[in-house]
């Protein structure tokens, strides 16, 4: 047996979008169990997750170290997923570095990172691609990966933009009915966005803790593909028959409806970016990415390997959603995917 090999896994961020699927997947044959961080075990996520055998939940914040220490304990895995656009990016990078370091000295084998690119440093620092939820995650892996010790193991777990967005009330990218037209209205131009599905972030995640060895030292990049959102739009109907479009919109247009980013953050705080510089900048890395190539770029053939059966394009993720409800019905009552669109916190959105 491994070194790096856990039984019972401390989760942050665990009633998130990302972490439920997670959950379930860590939890479904009785491998591991999870201890998982909530701010509020009477909220509903943290209830379901709570009736799953193997699930203990553990009120307190990533934003302490005692709660931090005592959640550690008696753990031999980590899965850290902090949610950076609530608290804010610099309240992120101290708070990923401090778990971190309480983890190494609380004996944790391995260790995962909830990440995003760090997509500064990889459009070779030029500032019209600065977004400061993605920079704040991929510091943070970014520093991971530079202090590994023998002690535990680590790995980057590197998502992006879920593709569940696409048909879910109060994100970046929901959709609107015009004229019986299902039409998303996004700054993407030519672009492609790399979505990743929810449903196939578990597998992701599972193969990580069950191959401690292979993923110590590894930033699993996951995607679906590179999506357009014409080809995104063409789905739809595809799996649907209904008329769906995509529609390029100005950045001033986009902008005109939507609030202050990081809901949790001081907002007096220079350091906080409002939401229209963050996702400015968010927008201008989908842009120029075609083809795979630009900014972030994904190994799809890795994936291919290690999730066979994962989610290949836009029009199979339709098709897995059609199995549960009719779309176009879903996309007239469309229910809350992020966890803050669910508890209200979006402000304007």
């Amino acid at each position: 047996m491994s070194r790096y090999q856990t039984k019972k896994i401390f989760i942050i961020g665990g009633t998130g979008a990302q972490g439920v699927p997670i959950i379930q997947e860590l939890v479904k044959d009785e491998k591991y169990t999870v201890r998982v961080m909530t701010r509020d075990p009477e909220s509903r996520r943290a209830k379901e997750l709570a009736a799953l055998p193997g699930v203990e939940l553990f009120k307190g914040s990533f934003a302490n170290e005692v709660d931090l220490t005592n959640g550690f304990k008696g753990c031999d895995g980590a899965y850290v997923n902090i949610d950076g656009f609530n608290c804010g990016e610099k309240a992120e990078i101290f708070w990923g570095i401090r778990a971190y370091e309480i983890a190494l000295d609380a004996g944790i084998k391995f260790y995962v990172w909830g990440n995003l690119d760090y997509t500064l440093k990889k459009a070779n620092w030029d500032p019209k691609f600065r977004c400061g939820h993605y920079d704040g995650k991929g510091r943070v892996g970014e520093w991971i990966l530079q202090h590994v010790t023998p002690k535990m193991g680590v790995a980057l777990f590197t998502t992006g933009p879920y593709i569940d967005m696409v048909l879910a009330p109060l994100t970046i990218m929901t959709p609107r009915v015009i004229d019986g037209v299902v039409t998303w209205s996004v700054p993407l131009g030519l672009g492609e966005v790399a979505h990743v599905a929810l449903s196939d972030c578990g597998i992701y995640a599972r193969w990580l803790f069950d191959n401690p060895d292979r993923a110590n030292g590894l930033d699993l990049e996951v995607a679906i593909s590179h999506i357009s959102y014409n080809e995104l739009a063409a789905a739809y109907t595809k799996v649907t028959g209904r008329p769906a479009q995509y529609l390029d919109v100005p950045f001033s247009t986009y902008f005109e409806n939507f609030g202050p980013s990081s809901y949790n953050a001081n907002p007096t705080d220079p350091s906080v970016m409002t939401f229209e510089r963050n996702f400015t900048g968010f927008w201008h890395i989908w842009r120029e990415s075609q083809g795979n190539k630009s900014v972030i770029t994904r190994n799809y053939k890795l994936l291919d390997e290690i999730h066979p059966n994962r989610i290949k394009s836009a029009e199979e993720w339709f098709r897995k959603e059609a199995e549960k409800g009719d779309l176009w019905e879903r996309v007239h009552n469309m229910a809350p995917i992020l966890k803050w669109s669910e508890d209200g916190a979006a402000g304007s959105l």
